[in-house]
């Protein structure tokens, strides 16, 4: 099964013809769509309600808002106790910029081998539209400096958040990592990159498919703030340059152990 993860905050303007898309793209597939709501106070609500009676939607809803952090993880969290191993979990923004189109060829490429797979704005055929120039050369320029410091064979987009991942990779993320899946919590966007890094850690095999961002497309006020999540950047630098003290020693013993383990009986405790 197809899982689509949809963490979201007041996407009422735009969410009902994301969902659209994703029933339109995913018709012919078994799927299901996750949405986690932290605390919306538009009409986000009535949009997601109104469509669930269209298609397969389950919400987990935050009574206040607590960021997207928190909503990430409770929304990998949920989604890998719903899933059996060999299903594929697609975590997407809410806000119209990521085309369902790609989820296909992501898909494809996870039931050829690969653990996570990328939708990158760098490889051939991707882009970007409706990005200012500064921001385009921000993000460009992260990108670079964690491709430096943090080697990924045959990636080169670390910052983007639209990706497939084989669910069982996810679940023995969340059994080795346990509260510190995602643990930097209230620095920006940083959670999207620190995911990545863990996974790397696990040895996961990765990939990347072309994708254009449509900035151009987003209907909802923008929830990022770049001072804050370049300063979480620098933070995870540090904290995953080597994995400090007690429980980064835990880390790497049961990474060892499942490593040693065959594809095959992964996530199966």
């Amino acid at each position: 099964m197809i899982r689509i993860l949809l963490p979201v905050y007041n996407e009422g303007p735009g969410i009902a013809s994301l969902l659209t898309k994703i029933r339109e793209t995913l018709a012919g597939d078994s799927y299901s769509v996750l949405i986690v709501d932290d605390g919306s106070t538009d009409n986000t609500r009535e949009q997601v309600d109104a469509m669930a009676r269209t298609m397969p939607i389950d919400v987990v809803r935050h009574s206040i808002n607590r960021g997207l952090w928190e909503t990430i993880r409770d929304g990998f969290e949920r989604v890998a106790a719903l899933a059996d191993p060999g299903d594929i979990i697609v975590r997407m923004d809410a806000d119209d910029t990521h085309d369902p189109k790609y989820i296909p060829a992501m898909v494809e490429k996870i039931r050829a081998g690969s653990d996570v797979v990328i939708a990158s704005r760098f490889q051939p055929g991707g882009g970007a539209h409706g990005l200012t120039g500064y921001r385009a050369f921000i993000s460009r320029g992260a990108n670079l400096v964690m491709k430096t410091i943090f080697p990924i064979r045959g990636v080169w987009e670390y910052s983007c958040g639209y990706r497939a991942y084989r669910a069982g990779l996810v679940q023995d993320a969340l059994r080795i990592f346990r509260n510190n899946f995602i643990d930097l919590k209230g620095v920006g966007f940083t959670c999207t990159l620190e995911k990545l890094l863990k996974f790397r850690m696990m040895g996961a095999k990765m990939t990347e498919v072309p994708f254009v961002l449509r900035y151009d497309q987003k209907m909802s006020d923008s929830k990022m703030l770049s001072s804050i999540t370049t300063v979480g950047y620098l933070v995870l630098i540090l904290k995953y340059i080597y994995p400090w003290g007690v429980e980064g020693k835990r880390w790497q013993r049961e990474i060892a152990a499942l490593r040693s383990r065959p594809r095959q009986e992964r996530a199966a405790v």
